[in-house]
């Protein structure tokens, strides 16, 4: 559909696909094979060593950008926002590219960004469903990295086990939250997932998804 040709494979129920591109040099449109605008759009170059790009307008509205490798905080990004057929090229030279498409299924995924309050009794958020897997990461400052809970690593509640994609470290402790049956809930004061007054970005996916017609993807 883009003014590059992509290959795509896409799963349209349950809202992701994978796409590869040949680059152009430019700023140009390629297509995302889903049935609805994506959210969120992650970036990378496979010929050399660079970020991973991820571009979402799931924080406030506007199309940001943020860094999957790095602690900064997200920015605003003047490229034309994702639409129901497109998305735009990083812009790399006649380069190998690759991007990770999601957008919004309800009963199974959610992505937003909520406001934290520094307190143990921490913010509540509303996803509609029971959480199996949730990344955050910290937009209005820099220095805070992305974290990956999940309910495998821990099936009862409080969470405790957190991963860092933005890091090559190994897993760490004292990731508290609770997974309820219509969303989670932060149980620790840290500015990484809950400083007071901060904005975080947050993608989550359901522990038993059922969507659409009331199949699960």
């Amino acid at each position: 559909d883009g003014s590059i040709t992509s290959t795509v494979q896409a799963n349209t129920t349950a809202g992701f696909s994978i796409v590869e591109w040949t680059g152009d040099g430019g700023q140009s449109t390629v297509g995302h094979g889903l049935s609805s605008t994506p959210e969120i759009v992650i970036q990378k170059n496979l010929d050399s060593t660079s970020d991973w790009w991820f571009y979402t307008t799931a924080i406030d509205g506007s199309y940001d950008y943020l860094k999957l490798n790095s602690t900064v905080a997200k920015s605003d990004y003047s490229a034309t926002a994702p639409t129901s057929t497109v998305f735009t090229s990083h812009g790399w030279g006649t380069t190998s590219m690759i991007a990770y498409c999601w957008h919004e299924i309800q009963g199974f995924s959610k992505f937003s960004s909520y406001i934290g309050n520094g307190s143990s009794d921490g913010t509540f958020v509303y996803l509609g469903f029971k959480p199996a897997f949730v990344m955050v990461k910290q937009t209005s400052a820099s220095g805070n990295n992305w974290w990956m809970i999940d309910s495998k690593r821990d099936s009862f509640n409080p969470t405790d086990k957190g991963l860092r994609p933005s890091t090559n470290n190994a897993e760490s402790t004292g990731l508290t939250l609770d997974f309820l049956s219509n969303g989670f809930k932060l149980r620790l004061s840290g500015t990484g997932l809950n400083g007071s007054g901060s904005t975080y970005f947050y993608m989550a996916f359901a522990e038993h998804p059922f969507v659409g017609d009331g199949t699960s993807p």
